[in-house]
């Protein structure tokens, strides 16, 4: 059963109790990219838009899920994740709630860092520009008080297929973008998982998703948006594709990199 968010606790406004934001054991995301990834699940199509506040049970607010806000305190997490970072747009819901709700099992409190801003180019998250220095900002404060950084979500790519250019020098940019955040990070083996996007100009769009799909770098896996239903738009997934995304991001994420928990018997 979905549940509008109005009758959720509304929680954007408390900040996580102390013992929460001391927390050691944090396992961190960094979720950026652009619009899809920042969600516009449930976001009408027609001006002014409007998020429809409905939240669908895998992206229910728990108490182990927090997100990093905008003024850098951590909060208990809810849909819409980026409403506050991507806030010249209408944020609905995104893949974020969903993937932390399949982790969380397996690795306990999960802290999400919300980056994604909507309608922008890979060459706008080159070392030195706003939006990349802003996540890395994002990234360093996140850890100031313990956890770990897991992995990086990108879902980026629909603004570089309007172009031969852009198409043909995102695997390039993409690269570029991988090894500056590991070494502006400190984290030489940061696992990336990248979404192949789904949408874009039709001219261009494969090329992007070659570059995405293709690419040979260490510790970089991609998940494939491919066929997920999109908005009237055909730009944005909807919000339950936005929910079977998120679970596709946490199957790659659990598969690849976060080992199994050990089972009682082989603990005793």
């Amino acid at each position: 059963m979905e549940i509008p968010a109005s009758e959720l606790n509304n929680t954007d406004k408390i900040q996580s109790p102390n013992p929460i934001d001391s927390a050691t054991n944090k396992h961190i995301f960094i979720l950026s990219g652009q619009s899809n990834m920042a969600g516009r699940g449930g976001v009408s199509n027609h001006h002014p838009r409007h998020w429809d506040g409905v939240v669908p049970p895998e992206c229910h607010p728990n108490p182990s899920i927090l997100r990093l806000t905008a003024k850098l305190h951590w909060a208990t997490a809810h849909a819409p994740l980026h409403s506050d970072i991507d806030s010249k747009k209408t944020c609905g819901v995104g893949p974020g709630m969903s993937f932390a709700n399949a982790v969380r099992e397996r690795v306990g409190l999960v802290g999400l860092v919300p980056c994604a801003v909507g309608g922008t180019a890979i060459k706008e998250w080159a070392r030195g520009e706003h939006l990349y220095e802003n996540m890395v900002k994002r990234a360093r404060e996140s850890v100031k008080d313990g956890g770990e950084i897991k992995a990086l979500l990108w879902y980026q790519g629909e603004s570089d297929t309007s172009t031969q250019h852009d198409a043909e020098a995102y695997k390039a940019n993409m690269e570029r973008l991988i090894h500056n955040v590991r070494e502006d990070l400190g984290l030489p083996s940061l696992p990336i998982i990248q979404v192949a996007i789904a949408s874009g100009d039709a001219k261009f769009m494969d090329r992007v998703r070659e570059a995405q799909l293709g690419m040979q770098v260490h510790n970089v896996v991609c998940v494939d948006a491919k066929g997920l239903q999109l908005n009237d738009d055909h730009l944005h997934l909807t919000t339950h594709a936005q929910v079977q995304l998120g679970h596709m991001l946490a199957h790659a994420y659990l598969s690849h990199f976060e080992p199994p928990k050990p089972s009682p018997l082989s603990s005793a």
